[in-house]
């Protein structure tokens, strides 16, 4: 098939390239011309505005996968490429949006008679190799069509991929999966925190990641990748204890509170995440100056 792809970030480009392997034509946009020629490199057909990305496309309908990060910068490049399409054409967005903008942008799209569809795209930078898990809203008839592209990307034909709804679930799915994911890791990295505590046993967290990586009930992809981590440095002494959030997690609590359905798990993981990045730790500072105050307990005066 036949598609362009807007946005060759670190999973857009590896998207493009894999779906050049596959046999497919891709034409690929980025702001930046350097990443373009590197696509290029790849066997991508480079363009340099959205324009000149649409006008390529010789095929119909003309297929565009949105790739660029979530929110104003999605639905502001979504609103462009429709002003440059026409009456049947498919857009998709393969990016983390939030499933209510994309309800809103499938609705938007289908006055102007543009089919659209939303792909929770999950591999990050392994799925050049791996394949990637694709989670897809949309009609049955659209998404049919795009069938050869998904069966490209994904892992295998016939697996790790599919149409799980309407317009937003594929999205919504994808929320729930990053969801999950805070809580995988926060766990792994709870229960290797605890290993470390533990200085007398003097346990090598390299060794025991190999060990629970055939076996165990534990054995996961993230589980592959903390091997990884701690085999390149057990003491992950050059890693800044900083996590960022990409948005996901906040939506899939938010989404438990509006169903009334407890998450306590992914919740407390993404406050984790908020506890990372509070160098000044106010609410700690709060809870020793109270022992203080009630019990006479010492303090560490901050150096």
């Amino acid at each position: 098939m036949e598609l362009a792809i807007i946005g060759l970030g670190k999973m857009g480009l590896n998207m493009a390239t894999r779906l050049v392997r596959g046999g497919h034509r891709v034409v690929g946009f980025a702001r930046s011309k350097e990443t373009v020629e590197e696509a290029i490199k790849h066997g991508v057909d480079g363009a340099f505005s959205l324009e000149e990305s649409v006008s390529k496309l010789t095929s119909s309908p003309k297929i565009v996968w949105v790739m660029v990060p979530s929110g104003k910068t999605t639905t502001e490049t979504i609103e462009k490429v429709a002003s440059l399409l026409k009456s049947g054409d498919i857009i998709i967005d393969g990016g983390n949006s939030n499933y209510k903008e994309t309800i809103a942008h499938a609705a938007m799209l289908e006055a102007k008679g543009i089919e659209f569809a939303d792909c929770g795209t999950s591999g990050g930078i392994w799925g050049l190799t791996e394949g990637y898990s694709l989670m897809i809203g949309g009609k049955v008839e659209v998404t049919e069509k795009l069938n050869p592209i998904f069966e490209t990307l994904a892992p295998a034909k016939d697996l790790g991929w599919g149409r799980v709804g309407p317009h937003g679930a594929g999205h919504y799915v994808k929320m729930i999966h990053n969801g999950i994911e805070y809580g995988m890791m926060q766990a792994f990295a709870e229960g290797f925190g605890i290993l470390k505590g533990k200085k007398e046993f003097g346990l090598d967290l390299s060794q025991v990641s190999h060990i629970w990586q055939h076996g165990s009930v534990v054995r996961s992809w993230l589980l592959d990748l903390a091997a990884n981590a701690l085999d390149e440095d057990t003491e992950l002494k050059d890693i800044k204890p900083w996590v960022a959030d990409s948005g996901e997690g906040r939506w899939t609590v938010f989404e438990s509170i509006d169903l009334d359905v407890p998450a306590p798990v992914i919740t407390l993981a993404l406050q984790m995440r908020f506890a990372s990045r509070d160098e000044e730790n106010y609410p700690a500072r709060m809870l020793a100056a109270l022992r203080n105050q009630f019990g006479g307990h010492a303090i560490k005066k901050a150096e």
